[in-house]
């Protein structure tokens, strides 16, 4: 099963797709995007936005077009940074300060002229294991909505959430909630 799953997230990042009509693009073939999240002390896939830490995600993307299904997506290479400070619920935030990079793909379940919404998947590397996680290997789950703001740019509002897939007695996660621009040429 599990080089089922290999082989089926490989050939989804290398099959090239044309971004005629994908909502993400708006017929252009690349995409540059960055984030900016503030964290939520939660372990809940979708956390609630109650708990406000003093945790900041920075994230950098790379995409290109592809298909899910049938589904317009997009396949990115993620570089993203953590920044942790003080303590809160707990949580010595500061030792979170941690680079993470990731391949993902999300993909777009409903879309008007000018929005859509988008679901992803990734998984990627943290620079160095934690108590809060526990591994080094991450799984991400991503929900978000975009609206066109050009030809070429959306701003886009998200969920973002990292765990490690209970592959670490430590099953704790980071989250956050977040906004975004994108850059399609």
């Amino acid at each position: 099963m599990k080089k089922f799953l290999y082989a089926l997230i490989f050939t989804l990042h290398i099959i090239p797709v044309h971004a005629e009509n994908n909502p993400f693009f708006n017929g252009y073939e690349q995409q540059i995007a960055f984030h900016i999240g503030y964290g939520v002390n939660s372990g809940f896939l979708l956390p609630p936005p109650t708990q406000w830490v003093p945790f900041i995600m920075l994230h950098a993307q790379y995409s290109q077009p592809t298909n899910f299904f049938g589904m317009y997506a997009r396949k990115s290479l993620n570089i993203i940074q953590t920044l942790g400070h003080g303590k809160k619920y707990g949580w010595h935030w500061d030792k979170y300060t941690i680079p993470i990079a990731m391949l993902s793909e999300d993909v777009i379940p409903f879309y008007g002229d000018n929005w859509y919404t988008f679901i992803g998947l990734g998984v990627g590397m943290q620079a160095q294991q934690n108590e809060r996680i526990g591994s080094k290997l991450l799984f991400g789950f991503k929900l978000g909505a975009g609206y066109r703001l050009s030809e070429c740019t959306a701003a886009e509002i998200f969920m973002q959430h990292f765990s490690n897939g209970n592959t670490a007695p430590e099953n704790n996660s980071y989250a956050f909630y977040g906004l975004g621009l994108t850059y399609s040429f």
